[in-house]
């Protein structure tokens, strides 16, 4: 494998002007937030070091094109920071730290919200997302936005993930011919290739799983309704959250406390009270796995032997750690997966016409209907896939609709009590695991994706969190390891994948192959 090493590679960087040198490899928010303290730099030296590694690394080097904007306002935003530090003013745990943001996310700000697509090129929603309002008032700097599978993926009979109108292709970092998965794929890369220290992803179903498998990254999809969907872009309102992604299960927690909390604006946030945490880093347990019971979702076994192999080294670790594995076959008897995707063409429809109505009265596209028009009219957005899940969404009636609401009950019925609760019941398991995915495929904008297997749809039709951790390598590749359980079941799982993790440290940093 031939190996790129840009300017910037070994990550030793001199700011110029300044004798100062800041290495930002694998650098974490507890690193960053002590060097702070301790005088060694400063919040706008920090961000200029990071603008600076993605002019090298993602728009020149190895071109992973895994940012679509940069803030402008970055490092006026930074010093701005910086004079608050020096009064002694912390306003959170992300004070200083670097964040990019998944480009289905609203800013209220001078940057775009696209979702990728050329009908939002230019749009300027009119209120910061809640997941943007909590970052900001936690000290975060939002460095840019971050290319996505185009309308996170639900567009299209078949596509490439990390694809999009307005962004073209994410490469991966570990091997650029190969996919980031998506729909989350900047988010991914960029935390992988130490673009920023922290991203935030949106999942539907695996949209922030695979890729943290694919780039080697920490991934949390947590339970729907724990974080507020206000301003994103939406897919779906029964499955959609936004969810942290880092490089370190600790870093996610950090960030997964911040963005906790109710909002007026999605109804569903009601139902976190009393089962939501402003720290989550206290459920960060190295025992964490002793005493444990844990499903081994044994569904994809067979499928691909090398992932096999790393699974059972996994079981075995589990094992010698105090945890009892039990072998489990399915979740449900029921397929659950057909009335999930009537339920999505459902709530697409009523979701993105409910979207484009907050955009106000410059909205740059009225309803899907006049989506529908301007995409299948553009050569960039009809070169390579169909679009025609837009056409299907399009076709469908409101959610008072009998289809709809049937289609709802008996995924949710199986999903949850039928599914993931009574196996979870069956055996007093305490979570579920299994591989998150295969290795990272080819790139195929001809013909599309070939995920091979994954975990991702038990926890994500039933809205239920997930936690993708790194479970190692195949040629270079990394693996992840999924741990899902019960609704705001979070803590426990963060106990469980953190005790993994610092047991095991499969995390390797990508080499920019190709």
């Amino acid at each position: 494998m031939k190996l790129i090493k840009p300017l910037f590679y070994l990550s030793i960087f001199l700011l110029l002007g300044c004798s100062k040198t800041i290495d930002i490899e694998e650098i974490t928010i507890d690193q960053i937030q002590t060097a702070y303290q301790n005088g060694d730099y400063t919040i706008t030296e920090l961000v200029q070091v990071y603008l600076d590694r993605i002019e090298e690394i993602d728009k020149n080097g190895p071109a992973l094109n895994s940012i679509l904007q940069i803030n402008p306002d970055a490092l006026k935003i930074a010093k701005k920071l910086d004079k608050e530090l020096k009064k002694g003013k912390i306003r959170g745990p992300l004070h200083g730290i670097p964040v990019i943001l998944k480009d289905n996310i609203d800013t209220h700000d001078k940057m775009n919200t696209t979702a990728g697509s050329v009908a939002l090129a230019n749009s300027k929603p009119l209120q910061d997302s809640w997941v943007a309002q909590k970052l900001r008032e936690s000290g975060a700097v939002i460095l840019g936005k971050a290319n996505l599978s185009e309308w996170a993926n639900f567009h299209s009979n078949f596509s490439s993930s990390g694809w999009s109108a307005v962004g073209g292709q994410t490469k991966n970092p570990y091997d650029i011919s190969r996919n980031p998965c998506g729909s989350s794929a900047g988010s991914g890369v960029a935390v992988s290739a130490n673009l920023c220290v922290i991203a935030i992803g949106t999942e539907t179903n695996g949209s922030i799983v695979c890729p943290a498998n694919n780039n080697g990254i920490v991934g949390i999809k947590p339970t729907v309704g724990l974080l507020s969907r206000a301003g994103i872009v939406p897919i779906s309102f029964t499955q959609d959250t936004p969810g942290p992604m880092a490089r370190t299960l600790r870093d996610a927690a950090i960030c997964l406390g911040v963005l906790t909390g109710v909002d007026k604006r999605d109804s569903k946030t009601s139902q976190s009270v009393g089962k939501s945490y402003s720290d989550y880093t206290q459920f960060l347990n190295e025992d964490g796995i002793s005493g444990k019971r844990i499903g081994y979702l044994t569904t994809h076994k067979g499928a691909h032997f090398r992932v096999d192999k790393l699974m059972d080294e996994a079981i075995e670790y589990f094992e010698s750690k105090g945890a009892t594995v039990i072998e489990i076959d399915e979740i449900t008897k029921v397929n659950v997966e057909d009335p999930s995707f009537q339920v999505l063409l459902y709530e697409f429809k009523q979701g993105l016409n409910d979207y484009f109505a907050s955009l106000g009265k410059h909205a740059p596209v009225k309803s899907l209907k006049k989506l529908i028009e301007i995409t299948f009219k553009n050569d960039i957005e009809m070169q390579y896939f169909d679009h025609e899940l837009l056409k299907q969404a399009q076709k469908k009636g409101d959610l008072n609709s009998k289809e709809y609401l049937d289609a709802l009950e008996e995924m949710l019925l199986n999903s949850r009590a039928g599914g993931i609760d009574r196996v979870m019941d069956r055996y007093n398991l305490d979570a579920i695991m299994a591989p998150t995915g295969n290795p990272a495929w080819k790139t195929d904008l001809t013909n599309g994706d070939n995920f091979g297997q994954y975990s991702s749809s038990p926890a994500a039709i039933a809205g239920y969190p997930n936690i993708s951790v790194p479970m190692g390598n195949i040629d270079g590749l990394p693996v992840g390891l999924s741990i899902f359980g019960k609704a705001w079941s979070e803590p426990l799982l963060l106990e469980i994948a953190y005790s993994y993790e610092q047991g095991t440290m499969h995390r390797k940093a990508p080499e920019f192959g190709d």
